[in-house]
């Protein structure tokens, strides 16, 4: 795997991120891991956490906002059965951002659950994934970190470690899903002006 060096990731401009929808081809792109942690990962993060804000998401990983670099932001709010004191924790207990993450472990049990994609919208289906997992990943104070979770919280990990490896859940649906889900993806593809 690659790596993205200082002085690529100090050139991007944060301020002029945006999402990126299905079908644009950075969706589908492997991300590469960063050389480090600087300043500019930082303002990345800080822009990704607004556009995840925007779009009323709770994760967003660098290919969303046309960026194949390995990193994501998550967002789990405490609620109902969330904490994000319990263990394995089920809730952020702010926001979390992951760079260079590495899926660890995973609970053997698959629980299928609906979800959502900012880059996929008006697109949900279920999708099969472990309960549980560990994710271990570079804070923005570059040490690394690894943290246990369940339910919701697990989830969102893996949804968005799928992004930087250029899958998307209408790869994971269940057939009965994608097939319901059909004829949404040529509209994205048609209004994208692809085939």
């Amino acid at each position: 795997m690659g790596v993205i060096s200082i002085d690529a990731i100090d050139g991007v401009d944060a301020g002029a991120l945006e999402l990126r929808l299905f079908p644009d081809p950075v969706l589908r792109e492997r991300a590469l891991e960063l050389e480090g942690v600087t300043e500019n990962v930082g303002a990345v993060a800080a822009r990704m956490v607004e556009i995840m804000r925007e779009h009323d998401g709770i994760g967003l990983a660098g290919p969303q906002v046309g960026l194949p670099w390995r990193i994501f932001v998550c967002c789990i709010p405490e609620g109902v059965g969330r904490r994000a004191d319990a263990e394995p924790a089920t809730a952020c207990a702010g926001v979390e951002v992951f760079v260079n993450p590495r899926l660890d472990d995973f609970a053997d049990e698959l629980v299928v659950a609906e979800e959502g994609c900012l880059s996929l919208p008006e697109i949900s289906g279920e999708v099969r994934r472990p309960g549980e997992a560990r994710m271990t990943a570079l804070g923005l104070d570059g040490v690394e970190f690894s943290r246990r979770g369940a339910g919701l919280l697990a989830r969102c990990w893996q949804h968005e470690f799928d992004h930087l490896d250029g899958v998307l859940i209408i790869d994971r649906m269940t057939q009965l899903s994608r097939l319901k889900n059909r004829s949404a993806i040529k509209g994205l593809k048609k209004m994208a002006g692809a085939r």
